[in-house]
């Protein structure tokens, strides 16, 4: 049989899918991947008996991860495993307010209600207008490509355009929580969701408000063996269905004559290919991968979404109130993403994010001890003195966990290591650090990004979190179903 060629630039999870989906469709498939370990920002660290997932660290609509398995013929259970959480959330505020965003409605409507005294029937109605947002963007903005002028004539997209008026298109995700509720935690503590895909809430629409009902309303999960297995295990099926993996070969080129894409070179080899899918960041795709291509003028004046700075402590375990996930808010958080967005610098407020898997994964740390992922959002790299933003931050971060937490961690911390915009740029090929492209700041920010496609080159292909639809595991999962959609199978 002549299999037709399909190159994969990048072995991050919308690489992975990609791959795994044109291996589906009768092609043979070769992924090229620089690092050592398949999974771009989806990575892990191992030191000194811990393990920590380095990128993501929450799980939503995991059925795009089953319908990889189903799509090959298999069933996921047989290979991958996630449970629904009980908690999604912990959260803490400087006032000693604590709400457990329990996943069971009822009793997080009960928590809200004590300790904010917002009305259950208002948290439920908030709830019932996150789906109704999802329902009515989803198949349109999500799973679709809008960079096609034929998918504004589809149902889906015909129904989202009748119901804008419900889509709160002209107000920000901060303007419509500030109308829902008068309780400013609670504002707060949607508001945060913006910073899902790097964003400022008092600049991002409030369509963004969908997010809420992907951790409520379709629930929160996590993987039995940790976020990394999503990549272990869909780095199997991948060779399972015939992928060829290239891992430490870093692609040099993409090589074309007019508008037809012939193939990919490494520093060793001209690789030619039917079609090639790029999961490289959008703007490293151009300043390296296709240099004489011009880059879209719009996506350079777009502002980026932020980056982090990630603090992975090994903890000798010392029972905080703390979850699985937990946020220890800002007391003046308009402030902390004027310094992110405006001033490109880290507030001297900062909310800190802590993750421990190892209180859902055991083996994630020595008996005795706990991985502590504990993080901040921090600005694109442009050049600034992280040398002294990290050691100010971490004093910073180190003060508020004994505010808040009354718990003095200098002395339980076994151990440090530390990733910054600077290294997650190096290490993942994120332009400045930015973890997810451009950022949603603008009403019109989903159809400002980068399409799954260029229609100068009819077999290049575009996918993961620099691109339309996002950043975060269940966009690139969709990036690489848009694309599905539009390759044919070559059977």
């Amino acid at each position: 049989m002549n299999y037709r060629r399909a190159v994969i630039t990048g072995s991050g999870i919308g690489g992975l899918a990609s791959a795994i989906r044109l291996a589906k469709k009768g092609y043979r498939v070769k992924l090229f991947e620089q690092a050592e370990q398949t999974g771009g920002k989806v990575s892990e660290l191992h030191f000194r008996g811990f393990r920590f997932d380095r990128g993501p660290s929450l799980l939503t609509l995991p059925g795009l991860i089953d319908e990889l398995f189903f799509l090959c013929g298999e069933n996921p259970r047989d290979h991958f495993n996630y449970k629904r959480l009980d908690l999604s959330c912990k959260y803490f505020w400087d006032d000693g307010c604590i709400i457990n965003a329990w996943q069971d409605p009822e009793k997080f409507a009960e928590e809200v209600n004590a300790q904010s005294g917002v009305p259950p029937e208002r948290l439920e109605s908030f709830f019932r207008k996150s789906r109704q947002l999802y329902d009515l963007t989803a198949e349109s903005f999500l799973f679709s490509s809008l960079h096609k002028a034929e998918n504004f004539k589809s149902k889906a997209f015909i129904k989202t355009m009748i119901n804008a008026f419900r889509l709160d298109p002209f107000l920000t995700m901060h303007q419509r929580n500030k109308r829902w509720f008068s309780d400013s935690r609670m504002v707060q503590m949607f508001d945060r969701y913006a910073t899902y895909n790097g964003s400022s809430p008092y600049k991002a629409p409030a369509t963004l408000n969908i997010i809420p009902h992907l951790e409520h309303g379709t629930g929160t999960f996590f993987p039995d063996k940790g976020i990394y297995d999503i990549i272990t295990s869909l780095t199997a099926l991948a060779k399972r269905v015939g992928v060829e993996f290239h891992m430490n070969t870093e692609v040099k080129e993409i090589i074309h004559a007019g508008r037809v894409i012939e193939g990919v070179r490494t520093e060793k080899q001209f690789i030619p290919a039917d079609i090639v899918v790029t999961n490289t960041d959008v703007n490293m795709f151009y300043e390296e991968l296709m240099p004489s291509e011009k880059i879209p003028s719009g996506l350079v004046k777009l502002q980026r979404s932020t980056s982090a700075l990630i603090f992975y402590w090994g903890v000798e375990a010392a029972v905080p109130p703390l979850e699985l996930h937990n946020i220890l808010f800002s007391g003046n958080y308009h402030e902390e993403f004027r310094h992110l967005f405006n001033h490109k610098t880290i507030s001297p407020d900062p909310t800190v994010y802590i993750y421990i898997s190892s209180r859902a994964v055991k083996q994630d740390a020595p008996e005795g001890f706990e991985n502590w992922y504990v993080m901040v959002n921090a600005p694109e790299n442009t050049g600034q003195d992280w040398d002294g933003m990290i050691a100010e931050t971490r004093k910073n971060i180190t003060a508020r966990i004994s505010r808040i937490l009354d718990l003095d961690i200098e002395k339980h911390i076994l151990f440090e290591r530390v990733a910054d915009p600077r290294s997650i740029e190096k290490e993942t090929g994120s332009f400045r650090g930015s973890l997810y492209g451009p950022s949603s700041n603008s009403m019109l920010a989903a159809f400002n990004r980068h399409p799954n496609f260029r229609k100068k080159y009819k077999n290049l292909f575009f996918t993961g979190g620099s691109v339309h639809p996002g950043g975060g595991i269940p966009l690139c999962l969709a990036s690489a179903k848009i694309i599905d959609k539009e390759i044919k199978s070559c059977r």
